[in-house]
Formats: C-alpha cells, sequence, structure tokens
C-alpha cells in the first residue's frame, strides 16, 4: 500500500482536525513512517488531518512559491490557518505596520481557497 493512499479526512459539520506546524523531529518513526523523507512530510501529514497551522510565518517571510507549492501538495478539501508575523503583532504602533501586513497576506494568498483563519497572537500589554 502506498503512503498517499489512504483516505483524505474531511471536515464533519465545518470542524477539523489539525495541528500546529508539521516539520517536528520526535515525529519521524512515530507518525511519520520510517523512511520518510522531511521534504512530503507535509504531503503525508496532510492526508491525515484536515488543517495545519503554519507556525513559521510567526518567525519569518515565506516566499510566495512556497505557499504556492504548499498548496499543490496538499489534498482539495485541506486548509492552513497562518499565523500573523510576530514582527507585525508585537509591533508597538500596529498602525504603521501596513506594509508588513500587505506583504504577508499577498504571501500567503498564494495559497487560494486552502487559507483559512489567520491567528494573530497579540503579546500580553505591557505594565
Amino acid at each position: 500500500m502506498n503512503l498517499f493512499d489512504s483516505p483524505v479526512p474531511r471536515p464533519v459539520d465545518g470542524i477539523r482536525v489539525g495541528v500546529g506546524g508539521w516539520t517536528f523531529a520526535p515525529w519521524r518513526g512515530v507518525f511519520y513512517p520510517n523512511g520518510l523523507v522531511q521534504r512530503r512530510e507535509l504531503e503525508f501529514a496532510s492526508r491525515q488531518l484536515s488543517a495545519i497551522e503554519i507556525n513559521g510565518t510567526y518567525y519569518g517571510a515565506q516566499k510566495p512559491a512556497t505557499y504556492a507549492r504548499w498548496r499543490d501538495e496538499t489534498p482539495e478539501a485541506f486548509v492552513f490557518s497562518a499565523k500573523a508575523p510576530k514582527r507585525i503583532t508585537g509591533a508597538r504602533a500596529l498602525a504603521r505596520s501596513g506594509g508588513a501586513i500587505d506583504e504577508f497576506v499577498g504571501g500567503i494568498a498564494e495559497l487560494g481557497a486552502k487559507l483559512g483563519p489567520i491567528v494573530w497572537q497579540f503579546e500580553r500589554g505591557r505594565t
């Protein structure tokens, strides 16, 4: 049996099951089958879950071509959530972050219909 032949999970009543990220060394040989190369981990995980959060966007920008590749590697009904970049959510003056927000949203737009929620993780207020 091919690793990628299993039935793809579908949302039930709009509810999805997912995780935050997909590149975790401790998952290799446990969740990920032995011998699965790292570059195929998203492809495999997206056939076991119906959603995954892209944690990497919080720490740095991805290229639009990377988002397009992720879109193409995942099944039709799969959805990504994306974490807004820390440089935006941690900005002291969010009103001046328009250019960074445009850049972030412009990149993740490559996910097309597979783009689900955007997570805006703001720092706690300072006292």
